[in-house]
């Protein structure tokens, strides 16, 4: 039926152009007014064509992966510019009303973060240089401490002589001292050039943010697909300002609680606890749990009595259980919900893909997909029915 079809359609297009041929034309049209009609065939994929597909698709993620890994120096600030770009987002939008122009909001928001970054770096440079300082000190202390619990625990084979000889001995993580220096001193001009591309990058971000958000929404050609497009931005940037300033406020309130614990219970640098306690807070899970080992075992450390000792730790931990069950959720409401499970393989994905970074943009990350998934699949909710 297509080849018949398809030499009707010629010979018409030849008895146009050429009138002297309309003979001609009129025969191959006649012979194939004659010609059997036989129906076009879907040509069926087999089991090999499908895998085939797969592969393909498996490669290009495979390769997109390896891709995101070796590209990370520039990846990560330009992915923390944009998630900070967007948290800033409303605030931005509340300045412009002002009458504030764009790019002077953008100066504004970037020297603000650079400024607060600056604060908080010159407030723990003093607590960091001591714990520097009081180091071999500090390790010596924990050996002699922590011996007699590790003594109990026969199948780790830990006596007095591990930590007098062998790789685990203190002449020994002397002589590696030379080489942590080493490569503290290598990661520090990377960290630099981040730091300069997370500045630039959140700077333009936001001084053309809105021709950024208007040349992605005209993309689309459609009127519906424009107005999803819409939607999704206005959803990111509702989701993610909100539940930073939200967040930021709660657990800035956590680590004066851990200031105030720390200091209760004896620990050293309580400004360095706090801070500590509010950062590890944006990690889910993960966090809660490296602060809750890191304040036990501090406090063994400091106090004689294993109960005492624990107690820090314990008052954390039932602060932070408080905050984030009952405190967060209230105050969230049900519009942030994601799966535990969900944000746990997240963290793990990105702290492999980006180590420390990637952990903290693991969960933005994920509110990110969440909102752009609800935004394209509202058409799927049901809709509340109107009274008749």
């Amino acid at each position: 039926m297509g080849i018949a079809n398809g030499i009707r359609k010629q010979a018409s297009k030849v008895a146009i152009a050429e009138p002297h041929v309309s003979a001609w034309a009129r025969n191959m049209a006649e012979t194939a007014e004659n010609m059997p009609q036989t129906p076009l065939r879907r040509v069926e994929k087999d089991g090999l064509d499908v895998s085939m597909a797969w592969a393909i698709i498996g490669i290009f993620a495979i390769l997109a992966l390896a891709g995101v890994y070796l590209m990370s120096l520039i990846l990560i600030p330009l992915t923390l510019a944009i998630v900070v770009g967007m948290i800033l987002g409303m605030l931005a939008e509340k300045l412009t009303k002002l009458g504030v122009p764009r790019i002077t909001n953008a100066v504004i928001l970037s020297s603000s973060v650079a400024l607060v970054i600056f604060l908080v770096a010159t407030s723990l440079a003093g607590p960091l240089t001591t714990l520097a300082n009081e180091g071999p000190a500090f390790a010596e202390k924990t050996v002699n401490r922590l011996m007699p619990y590790l003594e109990r625990i026969k199948w780790l084979h830990i006596t007095p002589e591990t930590f007098q000889s062998g790789p685990m001995s203190a002449d020994k993580l002397l002589e590696n001292t030379g080489n942590i220096l080493h490569i503290v001193t290598a990661n520090l001009t990377p960290a630099l050039i981040q730091a300069l591309i997370f500045f630039a990058a959140l700077l333009l971000f936001l001084a053309g943010r809105v021709s950024l958000r208007k040349s992605i929404i005209m993309m689309f050609r459609t009127r519906p697909e424009r107005l999803a497009a819409i939607r999704v931005i206005n959803g990111v940037e509702q989701v993610l300002g909100f539940y930073f300033a939200t967040a930021s406020l709660i657990y800035a309130c956590l680590g004066v609680v851990m200031m105030v614990i720390a200091y209760a219970g004896g620990l050293s640098a309580p400004i360095l606890w706090g801070f500590f306690a509010f950062l590890s807070s944006f990690i889910p899970y993960l966090g809660i749990t490296m602060m809750t080992l890191a304040i036990a075992i501090a406090g063994i450390i400091t106090h004689d009595s294993l109960l005492f000792g624990l107690m820090p730790a314990a008052a954390f931990f039932t602060v932070h259980l408080v905050m984030e069950n009952l405190i967060f959720p209230a105050v969230m409401g049900r519009r942030l919900e994601i799966n535990p499970f969900v944000v746990f393989l997240a963290i793990l994905f990105w702290t492999w893909m980006w180590g420390a970074v990637g952990a903290m943009l693991a969960l933005p990350l994920s509110l990110i997909v969440m909102t752009i998934v609800d935004e394209l699949l509202i058409e799927e909710k049901v809709q509340p029915q109107l009274p008749k």
